[in-house]
This record gives structure tokens, C-alpha cells and sequence, in this order.
């Protein structure tokens, strides 16, 4: 037995079980009467002096019952509970998971809220540091939420309330799920600051209590014991379909005309149909009825698959939408956007002493304007002014090292520009190319097997750099990026070498430009995964910008001492809108597009890297039982005998 509120129950006591005995000690003022017989003077005189002062009680019912109902009531104030639970005091974590397969309504409202009512349940059944116990020590529990990241929402605390108001604060999320980190975290502030004599920790370790789906990711990378985690399963049903995949092209010649690539997935066991919608800037476009086939079963269940793919004029920017129309259990993974920019024709940069055979090779390529510019004219521009403006999106840099490098993508022919990791310990002569990626896509059908440098500059590259292709003792063509920029380097002067009489230098050109035009719009990201800030480089120091995201309301962000505005609260699939003053308002598509978590089948088993935990066969029940409502009915039926007493004593 265990009292939550004795102190409450205590004062009550020793407030009114004194006043009703005093009650019975009052003498009441009576006035004369006359009575017909003697028989009724004899219980005028016991009543006379029951109620004379500072007189001993006399055996009373009535008192009797009054007592016991009001002792009752007072019982219930003090709060006691019953406990199931025996030994001594548990440490406990409470990993609640809230990534997006937690939003699946299969389990009404959601899975979600499912594993919060569960979870408080198990922590009031919890022996709470509050009460007075005379054989238990009191449990104590801490409260982590986790997605791909985890969250601390409570440390260890024994206040039940607390730990309740902690799980309520879990928001949920359209993340993917990753145990490792939250795990990580648990045992870190689960770890004693107490040791005994033998250097051991004198507390039993804490014990985790995960509420999940068991669709967990890194399940693989987690050592657990046999008996350190219980698992409670949350979720029903795992009939779902998903857009897994999605990408959006402009044509290289045409750039007007988008190329959209979408893979839905069937997580059922039939074969279904689904209606396709895609839609530029909330106006449809079109709708295609498409036919999914049913998951497969076995040791390894996979779901059915099926590519959609639309082509479509769009010349302007905007929000693009490709959504499966029919609701099902998890909504987040139904859509998916992606934000289109404006076509744009390549302008390109030629810093030059004079190079005719690569000016020749650089205008058969597809660009909408190619400027030549000396050195000197090179040197003389505002590298900040070219970083901010972008007008250049590829500068080609032939023989010549500038002092400073703007923000752009770079063909580098020669010695390396300073500043990008790359060393450059002398020249080569007579270089020859032993291999080369002919998969690359700077290097798709370009025969390299001919080619021959007379001179040839040395690389040292850093780990991070991909080799393109190398010569006998040194790389010869190198991909490196650094500082946002990205560098095509080609290790040695064309003219000191026989690429001009092989067809592969234009085609090493077209290729080289179209692969640097795909860059142009990675520069800043505008497509993200769940959870994956949100940063803008370049605005004014201590300026304001406003965030809105999918659900409508605003953010204020301040941009630090460097100029970068940077938001990490992107935890729901949508579109963001950023609002940053003197500027274009921009876009930001966020989407799951994640295979895994749209498998919302709950695990009846998790396995870890050692060991298989079961999940618990029922859900979590309450440990603690009240006992205040039973006290609270016996005083009724006590006040009920006492009015039938009393009443059955006034007739007699």
C-alpha cells in the first residue's frame, strides 16, 4: 500500500474528525415543553446530558458511522494506491518513436498517440518519488523522443506528473527512424556518478521500454542485451502505398521541357489502382490512372513497384506536385514536390592568353554566351560582385592561376588554381593516359586511349577528389569541391598536347559544360529530406527573414556575423517559403521519398546486432491501482446507513 497525498489526508483529519466530535460535546439550548407521559422523560433527560459539555461519549451509532464515512473521505484524500509491483526501486527509459510511420492511422487517432496513452500509462504505475512507502524505493524514468535524431524531453525524475507532461510535449514527425543515437543518448545519463568499493556501479542499470512500430533503420548497428530493452508494438496493419521516388529534368537542348520521374510503391498483398496527379503551383496538369501490383511475400517481402513518368512544356519557375490521390493510413509519403526553376542557357567565362582550337571547341557546345577575357580583365573583376551576381555559370581558366577564385564552377586547363587542397609538386613530360571512367558523365563517349601531353603539371589531390583519369604517374583529369565551388582540372595545356586532332575534345567540352550545368542548381539546395536544414549564405549580417512552412505559421530567422541564415525545424514533409529581405522569395521542397518508412507493417520482433527482442504480447496495463474511489463509495454508503439510522431512531 502506498499513499500519494498523506500530507493531504493528514491535515484533513486533523481538522474535521475534531470538529465532529465536538459536535457531539456542544449543549444544546432547549426550551420547555410539556409532555403527556413519563415514559418520554426518561430519554429527554439521556439526551439532556449527551449533550452536556465535557461529559464522557456514550455508545452512539450514529457517531459511530459518521466516524467511519468521514475517516473514508479523508483515506481518499491521502491518495492510496495499490501497488502490483515488488523489489526494490527501477530505473527506467521511455524511448517513444515518432518518425513518420508512427503517423499511420491504422491505430486510431495514430500510432503516435497510441504509444503516448501507452506510454503514460506505464509511468503511472510507476511508484512515484511522492510516495510514502514503507517496503518500495521509488522508480525513476526518463523521457527520449526520437526519429533519425534523438530528443531528451525529460531527464530521470520520479514525479509522475512531470514525466506525463513530457511525453504530451512530443510533437510528431515526418522523419525516417534511427534507434542508434536515442540509444547512445540513454545510457550516457543512465550511467551513476556513485561507485562501490569494486569500482562497479552500485544501481542496477536502467532499463529501456521502446513504444514502436519496429520499423527502425540502423537496427543492425546497435549492440543490446537480452534483457535491457522491452518493446511494445504499436500499429495494426501495414497496407500502404507510397511515392518513393521522384526527379525532375529540364532538357539540355530544350530547356522548356520538363521530364518527370516518379516510382510508387504497393505495400498490400492485391494488385491496386491509383489515380496520379501532378500539378505546377496548386494547378493540375494532368491525371494518370495507374495499376500497382501487389507486394510479393517470403523471407525478404518486397513491395510491387511501378515508374510513372510525365513530360510536359513549363517555361517558368514554380512548385511542382505529384500526388497518388486515394488516402491511405500514412499521409506523408501520398505527395511529393520539387521547385522548379527558370530554364536557363548556359553563360560561360573564357580566361584566356589566346587559345583558338578551345574557343572553337567551347562554341559548338550548346550555350547561350561564351565571353573571352584576358588574365589581367579576369584579375581586375570584384571577385565578391561575381560570387554575388553569379553572371558567369562556368568560368574556363586556360593556363592561368588567379589570386582569388569566386563563388562558380570551374574548367581548369593547367596548373591548379591555389586554395582548393590541391599541390602541385612540378612538371611531367611526356605523359600518356593508362585509364580513364568511361561512366563518368564528363567522360560518357570520350576515347581517351590516343591522347598524349608533352608537359603535364603534377597533381596531389585531396581524399575527397574523384580521378577522372590519370596519366602514368600523376592524375590527369580530377573533380574537386571546395568552398561551393566545383573544379573540372584538367592537369596540362591542350596545345602541348595532340587533343586537338581528336574529335574527343569537343565532346569532352559538351560533356564537361553539361555536367557543370546540373551543378548550377545544386549550389543551393532547394530539394530536402525530412530534417535536413535549411541554409542561405550570403545576406546581410544581423538581418531578419521569415519562414513560413507547410502548416501556415512563421518563423523569424536572424542571419549570424557571416551572413548565413540557417533553419533546421524542416521535421513535416511540404514546402517552406523563405522571405529574406531585397530578395526573390524562395522555395524549399521537403520530402520523405523514403522506401523504408513507408513499409508501415509493425516488427512483432526487432533484431539487433546480438540478440532478438519479442514484442510484449499485450499492451502496457496499469501496475497501480487506486484505491480513493473505493474509500469515496464506502463513504456514500456509510452517510446512507447513517441517514436510515437516524431516521429509523427518530421514529422509535
Amino acid at each position: 500500500m502506498e499513499w500519494l497525498t498523506p500530507l493531504v489526508g493528514a491535515y484533513a483529519a486533523a481538522v474535521a474528525i475534531p470538529l465532529l466530535l465536538l459536535l457531539y460535546f456542544l449543549k444544546l439550548k432547549r426550551r420547555e415543553t410539556i409532555v403527556s407521559s413519563t415514559l418520554l422523560w426518561k430519554r429527554a433527560v439521556q439526551d439532556l446530558q449527551v449533550n452536556a459539555p465535557f461529559q464522557r461519549l456514550r455508545r452512539n451509532l450514529l457517531l459511530l458511522l459518521q466516524l467511519l464515512a468521514l475517516i473514508a473521505m479523508v483515506l481518499a484524500l491521502a491518495g492510496p494506491v495499490l501497488s502490483l509491483r515488488r523489489g526494490p526501486g527501477q530505473r527506467y527509459v521511455v524511448l517513444i518513436d515518432r518518425s513518420a510511420s508512427m503517423n499511420a492511422t491504422d491505430v486510431e487517432p495514430s500510432r503516435l498517440k497510441e504509444a503516448k496513452k501507452q506510454a503514460k500509462v506505464f509511468v503511472e504505475s510507476m511508484r512515484s518519488g511522492s510516495v510514502v512507502s514503507l517496503r518500495d524505493v521509488s522508480d525513476h524514468a526518463m523521457v527520449i523522443a526520437f526519429d533519425s535524431h534523438a530528443k531528451v524531453m525529460c531527464n530521470f525524475t520520479s514525479d509522475r506528473r512531470q514525466l506525463a507532461a513530457a511525453i504530451d510535449a512530443i510533437e510528431p514527425g515526418d522523419g525516417t527512424s534511427r534507434l542508434g543515437e536515442a540509444v547512445t543518448v540513454a545510457r550516457a545519463f543512465a550511467q551513476s556518478p556513485g561507485t562501490d568499493d569494486s569500482m562497479r556501479n552500485p544501481e542496477a542499470p536502467a532499463r529501456l521500454v521502446l513504444f514502436s512500430d519496429g520499423r527502425i533503420g540502423d537496427l543492425d548497428t546497435i549492440v543490446m542485451a537480452s534483457d535491457e530493452l522491452a518493446f511494445h508494438k504499436i500499429g495494426a496493419s501495414g497496407d500502404n502505398v507510397a511515392i518513393t521516388a521522384m526527379n525532375v529534368r529540364r532538357s539540355y537542348e530544350q530547356p522548356e521541357q520538363l521530364e518527370v520521374f516518379a516510382s510508387l510503391a504497393n505495400y498490400t498483398s492485391q494488385t491496386i489502382s491509383r489515380d496520379v496527379q501532378l500539378g505546377i503551383d496548386g494547378n493540375v496538369r494532368t491525371i494518370r490512372p495507374i495499376t500497382i501490383p501487389a507486394a510479393t511475400a517470403g523471407p525478404e517481402p518486397s513491395p510491387g513497384q511501378v515508374a510513372v513518368n510525365f513530360s510536359l512544356t513549363h517555361a517558368d519557375d514554380g512548385i511542382l506536385e505529384i500526388r497518388q490521390l486515394t488516402a491511405d493510413v500514412l499521409t506523408c509519403d501520398d505527395a511529393a514536390w520539387s521547385v522548379l526553376e527558370p530554364p536557363k542557357r548556359l553563360s560561360v567565362l573564357l580566361v584566356t592568353a589566346g587559345n583558338p582550337v578551345l574557343e572553337s571547341a567551347l562554341r559548338v557546345c550548346p550555350i547561350a554566351r561564351l565571353d573571352p577575357c584576358t588574365p589581367a580583365g579576369f584579375d581586375a573583376m570584384d571577385p565578391a560582385a561575381l560570387a554575388v551576381q553569379q553572371p558567369y555559370d562556368v568560368i574556363v581558366l586556360d593556363n592561368h592561376v588567379p589570386a582569388h577564385l569566386p563563388r562558380c564552377r570551374y574548367v581548369v586547363f593547367g596548373a591548379p588554381p591555389v586554395g582548393i587542397d590541391v599541390n602541385s609538386p612540378g612538371e611531367l613530360e611526356n605523359q600518356t593516359i593508362v585509364d580513364w571512367r568511361t561512366r563518368h558523365p564528363v567522360l560518357q563517349y570520350v576515347n581517351l586511349m590516343n591522347l598524349f601531353a608533352a608537359k603535364s603539371w603534377a597533381l596531389n589531390l585531396p581524399r575527397d577528389a574523384e580521378v577522372l583519369a590519370e596519366f602514368n604517374e600523376s592524375p590527369a583529369l580530377a573533380l574537386v569541391r571546395r568552398q561551393g565551388s566545383t573544379f573540372l582540372l584538367v592537369s596540362f595545356d591542350i596545345l602541348q598536347s595532340n587533343w586537338p586532332f581528336e574529335p574527343g575534345l569537343v565532346l569532352f567540352c559538351y560533356n564537361a559544360l553539361n555536367f557543370l550545368a546540373a551543378q548550377v542548381g545544386n549550389i543551393e539546395q532547394r530539394e530536402l529530406a525530412v530534417a535536413e536544414p535549411i541554409v542561405i549564405e550570403g545576406a546581410v549580417p544581423e538581418t531578419s527573414a521569415t519562414v513560413v512552412p507547410p502548416d501556415g505559421s512563421e518563423v523569424e530567422l536572424t542571419a549570424d556575423p557571416s551572413g548565413t541564415l540557417r533553419f533546421a525545424g524542416t521535421h513535416r514533409v511540404g514546402v517552406y517559403a523563405v522571405d529574406v529581405p531585397d530578395r526573390p522569395k524562395r522555395f524549399y521542397a521537403v520530402n520523405l521519398v523514403d522506401a523504408q518508412e513507408s513499409r508501415v507493417e509493425p516488427q512483432q520482433e526487432i533484431t539487433f546486432t546480438s540478440t532478438t527482442v519479442e514484442a510484449a504480447q499485450q499492451g502496457v496495463r496499469r501496475a497501480n491501482v487506486p484505491l480513493w474511489p473505493l474509500l469515496v463509495l464506502a463513504a456514500l454508503v456509510l452517510v446512507c446507513v447513517e441517514w436510515l439510522a437516524y431516521n429509523l431512531k427518530v421514529r422509535i
